[in-house]
């Protein structure tokens, strides 16, 4: 019924490393070619844990876009945006926590998890209790059906899918709704309201969900249909009402492989990163210091692969001919240790000089990086009101 379109943020955190790069930018870079996607800086969500100390958030949030513009994303092909300056989003968020069951939010996983990570920051405050709230109102409010999330990330998807059913169904009801849903159903033609019926019936009795998505398909390909009577039969298709708010899906995508300096995963937190514009020199010396093999004491000592964090940067940068030379050379004590990192350390400068190059032009005018998150918030407002509309309208709100 609606568009395809891809949604995924970022908390400002300043610059990003290698791992969000492997992690998120590459994907996000697919992505734009694929669908349209809106890509927003989360920086309300910062706010959640960082409410004591806002102060550094405008600029990590605009380093933050340099690094996702040297990656490559492209604002010819992706809307950039910043979350607040969307007030919709806000708007949203209290419309929804009006109707939001506490017990959902108290049983989202990460919602103790966090807590316990962050045991010294109080974090009683309803702005943490309610973000995951805040993160749906982000999603549905552009009826994005295409969420990009990792494993640990599905249940706040999930979530969302079940707010935007229970809001459908508490005011999706128009007056007469299911008399103009038959009447609909009548313009399908025969063979087409037949399949209809029975996909209906076929999910409404058995839950069969494959039968939502045929149906689904019957609907697309019938063009004339205004899109009143559209929102209509998806509404009556669930036996939910008129749809309004979107059910997103998720994308599911790969955790980064991209370790630290220490062979944990890269981190902030661990200190154990490389940012993604670094400097050649500091690259060179972080990866020259970097832990080996315990065993290897002496030049002359052999060492194991697998025990040394080189070894797990080996594994993403480096080829099957200089993998074999790395295991073949440090099992017989054939290269020392800064022999087998002088690969890793080129092909880090080889990523990253792209990043360099693309970075400098909106470091020296960065009124260019102002320029693309004004027009890519308008392109966001514009979706963000089309969605307000038909919410408030729903909820009684539209006055005339």
């Amino acid at each position: 019924m609606y568009a395809e379109r891809v949604l995924s943020g970022m908390r400002p955190t300043g610059s990003l490393h290698l791992g969000h790069y492997h992690g998120v930018l590459k994907n996000w870079i697919e992505l734009q070619h694929e669908y349209p996607c809106l890509f927003f800086v989360a920086d309300w969500h910062a706010l959640t844990t960082q409410y004591d100390n806002p102060q550094g958030i405008e600029k990590a949030s605009m380093d933050m876009v340099v690094d996702w513009l040297a990656a490559g994303v492209d604002p010819n092909q992706a809307t950039l945006f910043v979350q607040s300056r969307v007030p919709e989003h806000a708007e949203l968020h209290l419309l929804m926590s009006m109707m939001t069951p506490l017990s959902w939010l108290e049983r989202v996983p990460t919602y103790k998890d966090q807590q316990e990570k962050l045991a010294g920051k109080d974090l009683t405050t309803y702005g943490f209790l309610g973000y995951p709230l805040l993160m749906s109102a982000d999603i549905l409010i552009y009826r994005a059906d295409k969420v990009p999330v990792g494993e640990d990330q599905i249940p706040h998807v999930e979530f969302t899918r079940e707010l935007a059913r229970r809001f459908n169904h508490m005011y999706g009801r128009e007056p007469g709704f299911e008399d103009k849903a038959r009447e609909a159903v009548k313009k399908l033609g025969s063979k087409k309201a037949r399949l209809y019926e029975e996909m209906r019936t076929r999910f409404q009795q058995n839950g069969d969900r494959e039968a939502i998505e045929q149906a689904k398909a019957v609907l697309d390909e019938v063009q004339h249909l205004s899109m009143a009577d559209r929102e209509r039969l998806f509404g009556y298709l669930e036996g939910t009402g008129k749809m309004i708010l979107v059910e997103p899906g998720y994308l599911l995508t790969e955790a980064s492989k991209m370790p630290g300096l220490d062979g944990q995963k890269m981190s902030k937190s661990y200190n154990n990163t490389i940012t993604m514009r670094e400097s050649e020199e500091s690259v060179t010396k972080k990866v020259r210091s970097m832990p080996t093999d315990p065993a290897r004491v002496r030049r002359t000592d052999p060492g194991e692969p697998a025990k040394c964090p080189v070894w797990q940067l080996h594994l993403v940068y480096s080829n099957d001919a200089c993998k074999e030379w790395v295991q073949q050379g440090c099992r017989t004590a054939g290269i020392g240790c800064i022999e087998c990192k002088q690969p890793v350390i080129d092909a880090i400068l080889k990523e990253q000089a792209p990043m360099r190059e693309r970075a400098q032009v909106y470091l020296d005018d960065p009124t260019l990086v102002k320029n693309i998150i004004a027009d890519g918030c308008e392109k966001a407002r514009e979706y963000a009101r089309e969605t307000m509309r038909d919410v408030r309208e729903a909820m009684g709100l539209e006055y005339h």
